[in-house]
């Protein structure tokens, strides 16, 4: 069988790099080329330049660009009659990208289901009580759960339920109060929280799934019996042993669930997360990561999920993640790691994408004035043809910036430093031009990789024409403009990162 050739597209800057890395791998199952397609940054390259620069024919059987170049793949891909793909962003991740077996991780499934309580729906509108059910499905949740305040009248508890329900969710509600459950079950809710062996004839003759509880705290027997009892009612139900909180039982609570589970293995269990996540100061994407990877191991399939605190206000979305995730390793028969970084929101695997000798390298081949900003290991890179400073503060490299009187620019540069301060002192990856990425705790805003960006407010202000709005949208098209962008020579005005430069 031949070997499948690969080339990959860079600039003159990441050319020596590029080659090196790839010389480093060593045997491969590939054959591969590089393409040095005549401009310093490829990430810049628009499919124009791509089309007129390439030379013909191509051959190899795909070819590899910058994770953020912007030509459209499927463009390209018929005009040269070869498959175009986008490697990872940065060339530090190419080899992992490389050697990937198999495609990406599948995180479309999961087992478990997010019950997310609203816990003071009966002092809400209809009209809030849905909205915020739509933000919490948005997140990934799948029950709503009305909580039901204590000595709190709750009069329109059944238009609540019709009005949820007429949304499309399913529907839970959570009270301690029996004449309420018992309201509830008449109103067609899909759950009750929570029933004990005292209070399970409410859902007798109707087709509730009740989540069963201890009669009283950590009475297992109780619960047992509960269990039991459903069963000879022929209920589908949930089981809970309840997770206390941490020096409050947290350790025998989940021991319970244990023994729960070897008890009886074909029922199904929830976890309620709130007892920690709310009750502890920490961030809770770790917390969550722990106690859905204790879910998994048990087979707990249902998660009730409160997300009161500011602390918390993720926490939907990060359960979702963590589920996913979970399930696909739990597939592979894997450990929970390299399926997603969406839960490391403080710090990064591999926070830099380049060593101090490969930035320096990198440095000594720029020829003119426009900055560029790395961050490293020894900490924040800031180089042009001029100057080449590392420091750890942002401020201290305020005598080292030579703008003039171009305020926009300085204003550019402060805002990128201070974020790469922020990305070495964490240990975060930083890209110039992009968001740090904080995973499910700060989502990113959408990026349309087909496209360059805008424009960004510092360049605007500079030119003060109207029209730079529409050159901006357009910077796909075919232009000297686009080359010299991503060329980058000697002027001071282009930009070499991304067009949301100054």
């Amino acid at each position: 069988m031949a070997r499948e050739r690969i080339l990959f597209l860079t600039g003159h800057l990441a050319h020596p790099r590029l080659e090196r890395l790839l010389t480093g791998l060593g045997e491969t199952e590939f054959d591969w080329s590089i393409a040095d397609i005549g401009v310093k940054v490829a990430a810049l390259a628009t499919g124009d330049i791509i089309e007129r620069r390439l030379k013909r024919p191509v051959e190899a059987d795909r070819v590899m660009l910058p994770g953020r170049c912007r030509a459209d793949l499927d463009r390209l891909s018929q005009h040269f009659g070869v498959a175009f793909e986008r490697g990872p962003d940065e060339l530090a991740d190419l080899p992992a990208h490389l050697g990937r077996k198999g495609p990406p991780p599948d995180l479309s499934r999961h087992s478990m289901r997010i019950f997310s309580e609203i816990v003071d729906a009966s002092a809400l509108s209809v009209e809030e009580v849905v909205a915020r059910a739509a933000a919490m499905r948005a997140d990934g949740a799948d029950v709503i759960d009305l909580g039901c305040l204590p000595d709190t009248p709750f009069p329109h508890m059944e238009e609540t339920i019709a009005a949820l329900k007429a949304q499309g969710h399913a529907v839970s509600v959570d009270s301690a109060d029996r004449e309420e459950l018992a309201r509830a079950i008449a109103a067609g809710v899909d759950h009750v929280l929570s029933l004990t062996e005292e209070t399970l004839d409410l859902a007798e003759g109707s087709s509730v799934m009740p989540v069963l509880v201890p009669a009283r705290p950590h009475d297992m027997d109780s619960l047992g019996r509960a269990i039991e009892t459903a069963r000879a009612m022929g209920l589908r139900f949930i089981a809970d042993a309840i997770l206390d909180p941490i020096h409050f039982g947290f350790s025998a609570s989940l021991a319970r669930y244990h023994a729960l589970r070897a008890a009886h293995s074909d029922i199904e269990i929830m976890m309620g997360t709130g007892n920690l996540t709310e009750l502890t100061d920490a961030d809770t994407s770790g917390i969550t990561a722990m106690l859905l990877g204790i879910c998994s191991e048990l087979e707990i399939g249902h998660l009730l999920i409160v997300n009161v605190s500011p602390h918390t206000r993720r926490t939907v979305a990060e359960h979702d993640l963590a589920r996913r995730m979970l399930f696909a390793a739990r597939q592979d028969n894997a450990l929970p790691r390299g399926y997603s970084a969406g839960l490391m929101t403080a710090h990064d695997v591999r926070p830099f994408s380049a060593s101090p000798a490969e930035i320096a390298e990198m440095a000594a081949d720029v020829k003119d004035r426009n900055y560029r900003i790395q961050v490293a290991e020894d900490g924040v890179h800031l180089y042009n043809r001029d100057v080449h400073v590392v420091e750890t503060d942002a401020f201290e490299f305020f005598p080292h910036i030579d703008v003039g009187e171009d305020i926009g620019h300085a204003f550019y540069l402060g805002a990128e430093l201070q974020k790469a301060e922020i990305a070495f002192s964490l240990g975060k990856r930083y890209a110039q031009d992009n968001p740090l990425d904080f995973g499910v705790a700060a989502p990113p805003r959408e990026a349309d990789r087909t496209r360059l960006e805008k424009a960004g407010h510092t360049l605007k202000a500079k030119t003060g024409k109207a029209k730079d709005d529409k050159d901006a949208d357009d910077k796909e098209a075919a232009s000297p403009a686009s080359d010299e962008a991503a060329d980058a020579d000697e002027g001071e005005a282009s930009c070499p990162i991304s067009a949301r430069r100054c």
